[in-house]
């Protein structure tokens, strides 16, 4: 049976029971956070006073507030410490002592200065998890070095594969290091978390934003080393892979068809009226298809240019051809598969604007993750959290003195 809360019976998350402090602002850390706060697990993240987190402000605002913020600050609860000051240092360890993961993303050193290092919080709390996200990792001679995401890109090797030959590297369009790491890092949170239900014992997690970048690289250390093949830039195709490339459609949309297997390149040449095209001694192989992309994606352009592209789509379907529609935001608003599968939700922001918002992921079919609440006002838990370490006027002296 699924665990179920008192709030008219909802299923829990499956990390429900699980808390979470979060330390540190942006993407890399925060993403993470709300990752593990959409699989239920109690985030409580700690801002900076007056100022919050600057993810608040950051990308398109509306009223002053962030389109992003909603989403990044999903099912959290906002609590303003003063981290520079020894007595927010020391709420945060006094928090630190009822929770299971401690999730920083500041540069290495800066929670051992401190005193929020990994040794000192275990003495109170020894199965606390301590995830670290940097540029490079909490150790190796770059490990003082500031690392955004866009750099740790650069590092990792993705930059240099990432646009069209003759271009400059290009930025794939969203801070995609930063949201790499942030994946590992809940994957290094869960098996930690894992091995802890034998062990009893917490550990560090360190993630290094170029390093989650450089784990997608593939086999382009074996394919130059061994192979002597420097993997380069090739634009909206892969050398030697064809057809897999995005062709025109008459309504001006873009689709990708991805029809390189000898199989489904017979489908596709049914589908275009074109069955010779399969039996052509120069199609008919992958190595020849490759050889003569240009000339085979020409073909395939002229064809898919006179149909509108949900006829097209439909029409490859029906034919087993891999195809999808190139979408932006607004085709996906109104996509129906996406509406069928909760991956657009729909939720009030503290102006009471109804926003969309990215769905959760993974789907679990006895205990789905649910979003109670959009990103919560500056402070909004921070009595409510900090009560359970100190009293009323403890904690009116801290305000007082700009701490809380």
């Amino acid at each position: 049976m699924s665990t179920v809360d008192s709030r008219g019976g909802a299923p829990l998350g499956p990390l429900h029971g699980i808390r979470v402090l979060e330390l540190g602002s942006f993407i890399a850390g925060p993403f993470a956070g709300q990752l593990l706060a959409d699989y239920g697990a109690e985030v409580i993240k700690i801002e900076p006073p007056q100022a919050g987190d600057p993810m608040r402000r950051w990308g398109i605002t509306q009223d002053g507030e962030s389109l992003w913020w909603p989403a990044i600050g999903r099912n959290k609860k906002s609590v303003t410490i003063d981290l520079r000051d020894e007595r927010g240092q020391r709420l945060v360890r006094e928090l630190a002592a009822s929770c299971d993961v401690v999730l920083e993303n500041f540069r290495p050193g800066t929670m051992a200065r401190w005193g929020l290092d990994y040794e000192t919080l275990r003495g109170d709390n020894p199965g606390i998890i301590m995830v670290h996200v940097s540029g490079f990792g909490q150790t190796g001679p770059n490990s003082s070095e500031a690392g955004f995401g866009s750099v740790a890109e650069a590092v990792g090797g993705i930059r240099y594969t990432t646009g069209s030959p003759g271009d400059r590297p290009a930025r794939t369009g969203i801070s995609l290091g930063d949201s790499l790491a942030s994946l590992f890092a809940v994957i290094g949170t869960l098996a930690a978390l894992t091995e802890r239900s034998s062990s009893g014992a917490g550990q560090e997690v360190d993630v290094a934003i170029y390093e989650a970048v450089f784990a997608l690289m593939e086999s382009t250390l074996a394919d130059y080393h061994a192979g002597g093949v420097l993997r380069r830039r090739s634009g909206s195709v892969l050398a030697g892979v064809a057809p897999s490339n995005v062709y025109p459609t008459a309504d001006d949309a873009e689709v990708v068809i991805a029809a390189n297997a000898d199989s489904v390149f017979t489908r596709l040449a049914e589908a275009m009226g074109r069955p010779e095209l399969a039996r052509d001694e120069r199609y008919a192989t992958h190595q020849g298809r490759g050889a003569r992309m240009a000339e085979l994606d020409a073909l395939i352009s002229a064809w898919t240019a006179t149909r509108k592209s949900g006829e097209l789509i439909e029409q490859l379907r029906e034919h087993g051809v891999p195809v999808g529609r190139i979408n932006t935001a607004a085709s996906i608003l109104t996509d129906p598969h996406f509406a069928a599968r909760e991956m657009i939700l729909w939720r009030r922001n503290g102006n009471g604007t109804e926003l969309p918002m990215n769905g959760v992921v993974p789907k679990f079919s006895r205990t789905p993750g649910e979003i109670d609440r959009t990103g919560p006002a500056l402070g909004a838990d921070t009595d409510a959290v900090l009560s359970a370490v100190a009293d009323g006027e403890r904690l009116a002296r801290l305000r007082a003195d700009g701490v809380l």
